[in-house]
């Protein structure tokens, strides 16, 4: 008897095991930011910032995160997001307390082709993706190269007005104050247990707000570490991709794995199962 019930234990932990598809990356997590071997200074100059990078001098950019890059086309400049919905004045100043210094302007200094003239990033992702996403080598990232060099860099919305709202017929059934959001709504709670809620959004004026970071981790593009603290999921490392923060494994080889559709629905509460009535829940 006791036999039978250590070997029902064995399988339902196998269970929880495979079903939470917690992975050991075999390549660096840094990913496509390894730089070709630059790695963490490819960004970061511990010595005399951008100058010490042999970029051009910009001052104060070393004042934040030891930042590297050469942002001096990006201070003050006015740019627009969600499709030309959002505007956003990036920051004049390395120096500035607002979330858009680390959030946004740092990534342009980099990932922009239009307005950062000499960024490395212009159109182009460098990782291994699925099959079914077609030509790596032509996915856009988002941030658009257009022929006229306009500032519409993200067709997501971006920025300090780009705000995250709980309540009404398109958002969870969250509760927000002082710019932090918690999923604490019979729907929203629900979805936590099931995914979890990995997204860090940026608190301005007492407003939660979508930077890139909210959504990108840098520094660790293919793997996602799940805690009982952002997940009522089993703990430990699950696939991902895009460097984004959550779960999200477009290579499941598992039918109708929603995985993706889930890391967005973390902030998209009227596209969910739990706010349409659906007892569906996450798999991966």
């Amino acid at each position: 008897m006791k036999w039978k019930m250590l070997f029902a234990v064995l399988v339902f932990s196998g269970a929880d095991f495979a079903g939470a598809q917690i992975v050991a990356p075999s390549t660096d997590v840094l990913g496509a930011h390894l730089n070709y071997g630059r790695g963490c200074a490819a960004c970061h100059a511990p010595h005399s910032s951008a100058h010490g990078n042999g970029k051009a001098v910009e001052g104060g950019s070393g004042n934040s995160i030891l930042w590297g890059e050469d942002v001096s086309s990006l201070r003050g400049r006015t740019v627009t997001t969600g499709g030309g919905r959002f505007i956003e004045v990036l920051p004049s100043s390395m120096s500035a307390t607002t979330p858009d210094v680390n959030g946004i302007l740092t990534c342009l200094s980099c990932h922009d082709g239009n307005l950062a003239p000499s960024a490395m990033m212009r159109n182009r992702v460098y990782e291994n993706l699925p099959p079914s996403y077609g030509n790596s080598s032509n996915i856009p990232t988002l941030i658009e190269n257009t022929a006229s060099g306009a500032s519409n860099v993200s067709e997501h919305p971006l920025g300090l007005s780009a705000a995250v709202h709980c309540g009404g017929a398109h958002n969870w059934d969250c509760a927000e104050s002082n710019g932090v959001i918690k999923m604490n709504g019979p729907a929203s709670s629900k979805f936590v247990q099931s995914y979890g809620q990995f997204v860090q959004l940026s608190a301005y004026n007492n407003r939660a707000v979508v930077t890139c970071t909210s959504c990108h981790d840098q520094h660790r593009m293919n793997v996602v570490s799940v805690s009982s603290k952002n997940s009522g999921q089993p703990s430990g490392n699950y696939a991902t991709t895009f460097f984004l923060r959550g779960p999200y494994n477009p290579a499941s080889g598992t039918a109708n794995s929603n995985q993706t559709s889930q890391f967005c629905r973390q902030c998209h509460g009227d596209l969910s199962n739990e706010m349409n009535g659906s007892t569906a829940g996450t798999v991966y």
